[in-house]
């Protein structure tokens, strides 16, 4: 992969590692927000928040899908059929496919359940746990669209992410999005 690509992905991944790790965002929104604003996907942090949310603590909290796996694919499929999605469907449904096999690989299983069962109660365990899943499913999506869509790579050379904060920085953000 191009240095500069291997540096985006590697900036994707660590910017929704730093989302989940400060508490601004769940597992599924850390990934999709972090991918649509390091790909300019053209949602609004609202909006993607909006369409995470309920996949997030493994789709409500119904312990199945991971939340980080179905953000790595709501991001797929964002990118994979913006420019024309009813002729990209079979494409999207592929890049799904893809990310759960890639995902099931490196971890194991795709089920929440399955995969916290031994850390479900040792909170910063599962925690740092879950922010590993997130940080490897921002990865795991970035490459694919990078590879489905260089052009992605072209447009965001260049363009900063938005800062990372430390757990204080996180804390106060997500206080001041609740109050406005």
């Amino acid at each position: 992969m191009d240095p500069e690509v291997e540096s985006l992905v590697i900036r994707l991944k660590d910017h929704a590692r730093n989302l989940y790790e400060t508490r601004q965002l769940l597992c599924s929104e850390a990934v999709l927000v972090a991918l649509n604003q390091g790909l300019s996907g053209g949602l609004t942090e609202d909006q993607a928040v909006t369409m995470a949310a309920p996949f997030c603590v493994a789709m409500g909290d119904s312990g199945c899908l991971c939340g980080a796996l179905s953000g790595a694919v709501l991001a797929a499929g964002l990118f994979m059929g913006n420019d024309r999605p009813y002729s990209h469907r079979k494409e999207m449904r592929e890049s799904g496919l893809t990310l759960h096999n890639a995902f099931r690989a490196a971890h194991g299983a795709t089920c929440c359940r399955v995969l916290s069962k031994s850390v479900r109660h040792d909170k910063k365990a599962h925690f740092n746990q879950c922010a590993e899943f997130t940080a490897n499913a921002a990865e795991m999506a970035a490459r694919l669209i990078l590879e489905n869509r260089p052009d992605l790579a072209r447009a965001a050379a260049g363009q900063p992410l938005p800062v990372h904060h430390g757990k204080i920085g996180g804390l106060l953000k997500k206080l001041f999005k609740r109050l406005s």
